[in-house]
């Protein structure tokens, strides 16, 4: 009877140890969530535009552009950086309102 009680405490001990790892480990996550979902609403609320996959994608790209023309005038490239400069601007254009 004693052994039996011993491996049912033990049972409930570790069943305690992995509930408590979950529930930390659920609202952490869930912070991380939370916080990421505010932060797309506050920078396509900012910008003016919707919060859509592919708005996303349009923003991403569009702000990839202008990287990559300032890339190429600061390699002395004024031609080329011009034209990334404008097809970056061309998409981000269509994006805010």
């Amino acid at each position: 009877m004693l052994a039996n009680g011993f491996f049912t405490w033990l049972g409930e001990s570790l069943g305690e140890a992995i509930r408590f790892i979950v529930d930390v480990l659920g609202g952490f996550f869930a912070g991380i969530g939370v916080a990421a979902h505010d932060f797309i609403e506050g920078l396509t609320g900012s910008l003016g535009m919707d919060t859509s996959l592919f708005g996303l994608i349009a923003l991403i790209l569009g702000l990839g552009l202008l990287y990559k023309g300032i890339r190429a005038l600061l390699q002395r490239s004024f031609l080329t950086g011009a034209l990334w400069m404008l097809f970056g601007l061309l998409v981000l254009s269509w994006l805010i309102a």
